[in-house]
C-alpha cells in the first residue's frame, strides 16, 4: 500500500456561496435558447431552460417540495429572464450594427458568505459573445465598464434608479437570505467530507509524474510535493481543481522527475489535504506503482476529466441570479 495517512492541522476559510449562471443564445439549433442554472457551494441544485424547463437534483427535491413559492419563483424569474435577454440581445445588435448571426449574452450573480466573519460580498456581471461587458459596482451602486461597446448600456442603465437600488438590496439582504435557507436545508450534505482516490500518472519515462486526485468533496483541498518532508515549490506545476459531474472534485499537481535518481525516488511524497479532515493522505513517488503508457509496469489508464460544460467563458470563472436583472 503506497498511500497511507498522517494526522495534521489545516485551516480553511469557511465561506459559502450561491450562484447562478445564465446564458442565451437566440437561434441556436443544438441547445436550448436560454439556460439558467443554480449553485450552491458550486454544487448545482437546479435548472432551468427553455426548451425542457425546470430540473431539481434529487438532494434538493424535499426542499422545494417544502418550499413550492420559491420553486415557482424560480421558474416565473428564469422564463421571464429569458425574454428579457433576448430582447437584450436584439438592443445591442442594432446599437453594435451586428448581423444576424448566433450572439450569445451571458451572466453570473449571486452572493459570498463567510460564516466565521459573517462578511457578505456579491457579484452581478454580464457578457456579450465571449468577452467581459458590464458589471455591477457595489460600492458606488453603479453598472460599470471597461468595454467600449458597452459604454451606451451603461449610461442607460445607471438612469434606471429602481433596477440599481434593487441590484444593491439583493447583493446585500436577499442574496445571503436565499443562500442561508439553501444552506440550512442541505448542510448535511453540503458539509460532508469525501476523501478521493490518489493515483501516480505518467505518460513517457521523460515526462513529469502527475499525482492526481478525484472523487473529493468539498473543493476545499490543497495538493503538494515534498522531499524528505519539506513542500517544494520549485519543479513542481499545480492544476486547478476541477469538478466531477457527480458534484465531486478532482486535481492534480505534476512532478519533474527528470534530475530526480532512481535512488532519491524514496524520498519524495505527494500529500492531499482536505478541509474539515485531520486525516491527510500521503502518496510516496514509487515507479512500482505509477499508471503509464509505456513499459510493462502497466497498461496506461486515460483519465477522463469529468468536467461540466461550462456555460460561460473566463469571466466567469470568479460569480438570486436568475433573479438579478
Amino acid at each position: 500500500n503506497h498511500c497511507h495517512l498522517i494526522q495534521c492541522p489545516i485551516n480553511f476559510t469557511a465561506k459559502h456561496s450561491l450562484k447562478y449562471l445564465l446564458t442565451e443564445t437566440p437561434g441556436a439549433q443544438s441547445i436550448p435558447e436560454f439556460v439558467c442554472v443554480g449553485f450552491i457551494d458550486d454544487v448545482q441544485f437546479g435548472s432551468w431552460n427553455s426548451r425542457g424547463g425546470e430540473k431539481v437534483e434529487k438532494d434538493w427535491i424535499k426542499f422545494f417540495e417544502d418550499e413550492p413559492q420559491l420553486r415557482q419563483d424560480y421558474i416565473s424569474t428564469c422564463s421571464t429572464t429569458h425574454y428579457y435577454f433576448k430582447e437584450t440581445i436584439r438592443t445591442l445588435k442594432q446599437h453594435l450594427n451586428q448581423n444576424e448571426g448566433v450572439h450569445v449574452l451571458q451572466r453570473v450573480s449571486g452572493c459570498e458568505w463567510d460564516n466565521e466573519t459573517g462578511e457578505v460580498n456579491g457579484y452581478n456581471q454580464y457578457g456579450y459573445d465571449g468577452e467581459d461587458f458590464i458589471a455591477f459596482d457595489l460600492q458606488t451602486a453603479t453598472w460599470i465598464t471597461s468595454n467600449r461597446q458597452a459604454e451606451t448600456t451603461k449610461l442607460k442603465w445607471n438612469t434606471e434608479r429602481a433596477r440599481l437600488e434593487y441590484n444593491k438590496n439583493f447583493v446585500i439582504y436577499l442574496c445571503p437570505e436565499f443562500l442561508k435557507r439553501h444552506l440550512n436545508y442541505g448542510r448535511s450534505f453540503l458539509e460532508e467530507e469525501i476523501l478521493p482516490s490518489v493515483s501516480l500518472l505518467q505518460k513517457t519515462p521523460s515526462s513529469p509524474v502527475s499525482c492526481h486526485a478525484t472523487g473529493f468533496y468539498p473543493d476545499r483541498a490543497v495538493m503538494f510535493w515534498r522531499k524528505d518532508g519539506v513542500q517544494l515549490h520549485e519543479g513542481v506545476d499545480p492544476g486547478e481543481i476541477l469538478p466531477n459531474n457527480d458534484g465531486t472534485f478532482q486535481m492534480s499537481i505534476d512532478l519533474n522527475v527528470s534530475s530526480v535518481t532512481p535512488e532519491d525516488w524514496q524520498r519524495y511524497d505527494c500529500v492531499f489535504q482536505l478541509a474539515g479532515v485531520n486525516e491527510h493522505i500521503i502518496t510516496k513517488l514509487d515507479k512500482t506503482a505509477i499508471r503509464t503508457n509505456w513499459g510493462k509496469t502497466g497498461e496506461f489508464i486515460k483519465l477522463q476529466l469529468d468536467i461540466m460544460k461550462l456555460l460561460t467563458k473566463h469571466f466567469f470563472s470568479s460569480s438570486h441570479a436568475c433573479c438579478y436583472c
